[in-house]
């Protein structure tokens, strides 16, 4: 049975996508067996992998009933892919049947014995596709960057998990809160981490010790169809993930037992 990890952040800009580009990639190249899923209407995951989101079906048509998740499935040279476009963007209006909180653990239940993890990219807000992810998710993690306004985004995606865990998915943990964009040069950018300690403790988790340096390679990487492990190997931000990563296969391993 996979292990499937949400990213989520109800503020844009923190990293979310970027981040789950990277620990996709960053699995896959221990040999683990990944699908990223690319929730977001935006579809940037796909997009920044490389992969053409236009012209293709994605996981907007599993959830119609058009295609089954088998088929939408994108092979890459570092883990499988289910991406999103536009068309995603109606959900909230258009799936609006009872049970509608279980589509994507529906959908997945055919293919998650496949793969040892599965990353789930989300939407800058706290909607259906975000509780989709939530019901049938293992653990969250929170990308936040260090400012006031992202650290509320944190605060008020709490509840949202709380009430997911209360009526829909008993085992829901937060595996951690990452920072990124840091720079422990700030007086910010400290302050803020020590009250991300805070809010953490309210999630019953704690900051990963692991903290994402900013650098242009992040920015750059997207437009190359690649993630910054394999953009820009030897840069901060690179040396940064590759602990995160280590991380989370600690902390994933530590909450089965």
């Amino acid at each position: 049975m996979s292990v499937i990890i949400t990213l989520t952040n109800q503020k844009g800009g923190v990293g979310k996508t970027t981040t789950t580009a990277t620990l996709i990639t960053g699995l896959s190249l221990q040999e683990y067996k990944v699908l990223g899923i690319d929730l977001d209407p935006q579809g940037n995951l796909g997009f920044s992998l490389g992969l053409d989101i236009e012209n293709t079906s994605t996981i907007y048509d599993v959830f119609k009933g058009t295609a089954k998740i088998e088929d939408v499935i994108q092979k890459t040279e570092f883990g499988d892919i289910i991406p999103s476009n536009i068309l995603l963007s109606s959900a909230e209006l258009e799936f609006n049947r009872s049970g509608r909180e279980y589509l994507l653990k529906e959908a997945l239940e055919s293919v998650c014995d496949q793969y040892d993890f599965i990353i789930i990219d989300t939407p800058p807000a706290l909607n259906i596709l975000t509780v989709n992810a939530f019901v049938c998710s293992d653990h969250l993690i929170v990308p936040m960057v260090p400012e006031i306004l992202s650290l509320l985004g944190v605060s008020q995606l709490k509840e949202t998990a709380q009430t997911v865990k209360k009526f829909y998915n008993s085992k829901l943990n937060v595996l951690g809160l990452l920072l990124t964009k840091y720079n422990k040069r700030t007086n910010l950018a400290n302050e803020v981490a020590d009250m991300a300690a805070e809010i953490a403790k309210q999630l019953d988790t704690t900051v990963f010790d692991a903290k994402i340096r900013s650098s242009v390679s992040v920015a750059e990487s997207p437009a190359h169809g690649s993630c910054v492990l394999l953009y820009a190997p030897r840069s901060k931000p690179t040396l940064d993930y590759i602990n995160f990563i280590e991380e989370v296969l600690i902390r994933s391993k530590a909450s089965k037992k």
